[in-house]
């Protein structure tokens, strides 16, 4: 691929053809990521170590963090930031090499129904994350845990497990649930100025 090329999906993806789109460009690109990065490390980065039962001891706390968190909440969310870049990036992959121009994707038919579908798609991403999070992580942090360690230790069943700042990740949690809304509405949003520009085309020919 030429450097053109490079050239054309690199401004694709930073300004995409409407404002809308830019703008969630801006909120994806700098706040959520920041958000992420930078205090989402901060809140669960020592979760593992800070993570106990009792009785304490390594292995029963390993085994009850594993099932407490199947998949860490950082790695979730950058999963799913990473999912949701998809369909925007293979289709400004896709007009990079047509040498398509961001002010024809609106004007041309095609481009049009091709670049809805990416937002579409984007929403669905959006909302499946939602829903994975629901289940994986809920709505709140409780500051108990009740493990299941018949498979670990024969003398008892069930243990109770302490959950370090419990506080700080619901908030963290609800924040995190609030982009993906406001993420949803942006992509709404694009898809409604999409077919008023488009309607706007049509009327001035």
């Amino acid at each position: 691929m030429s450097l053109n090329y490079i050239k054309n999906f690199y401004e694709g993806c930073l300004r995409p053809p409407t404002v809308i789109g830019q703008f969630h460009t801006l909120f994806f690109g700098s706040v959520r990521m920041f958000f992420l990065g930078v205090l989402g490390f901060a809140v669960y980065g020592n979760e593992a170590l800070h993570f106990s039962c009792d009785p304490d001891r390594r292995e029963l706390n390993l085994f009850c963090y594993n099932q407490f968190r199947p998949i860490t909440p950082q790695v979730f969310w950058a999963l799913q930031l990473v999912t949701v870049l998809v369909p925007g990036a293979v289709f400004h992959l896709y007009a990079a090499c047509k040498n398509i121009d961001q002010e024809e994707i609106l004007e041309r038919p095609t481009y049009t129904v091709f670049y809805i579908i990416s937002v579409l798609l984007r929403i669905i991403l959006e909302v499946i994350a939602f829903w994975l999070q629901s289940h994986l992580f809920g709505f709140q942090v409780h500051p108990l845990y009740t493990c299941d360690a018949s498979a670990l230790e024969k003398t008892f069943n069930v243990t109770k497990c302490m959950v370090p700042e419990h506080f700080e990740k619901t908030i963290f949690l609800s924040a995190m649930y609030t982009f993906t809304i406001i993420t949803i509405l942006l992509c709404m949003a694009e898809i409604f100025e999409i077919l008023c520009r488009r309607l706007g085309y049509l009327n001035n020919q």
